[in-house]
């Protein structure tokens, strides 16, 4: 069941709908993060619009999502090669019989 809650960020407060105590937490955190960055680009940029310092916010965001994705992918394919060499090693003992 939703879970309605009010989110506050750049001083503008919206009503939502949490799906989970724990995405209600991950929202939270999310616009926790972004007042907090907003309140970094205010100090950078004080003659910027919010609606730029908004696009700072969203392309910072962005940038770190495609930086994870490809961490993650990188680490994925590690793990493939560990794992082919963990059965092959396995394999090469079987057959050795040690």
């Amino acid at each position: 069941m939703d879970q309605s809650i009010t989110l506050k960020i750049a001083g503008i407060e919206y009503a939502l709908k949490a799906s989970t105590p724990e995405m209600e937490q991950m929202m939270r955190l999310a616009a926790e993060a972004i007042n907090q960055k907003l309140t970094v680009y205010d100090a950078k940029y004080p003659n910027k619009s919010l609606s730029d310092k908004l696009s700072f916010v969203a392309l910072n965001e962005a940038i770190a999502r495609i930086s994870y994705q490809r961490k993650l992918a990188g680490a994925s394919e590690e793990a493939r090669k560990l794992q082919d060499d963990v059965e092959s090693y396995l394999k090469n003992i079987e057959k050795n019989g040690r």
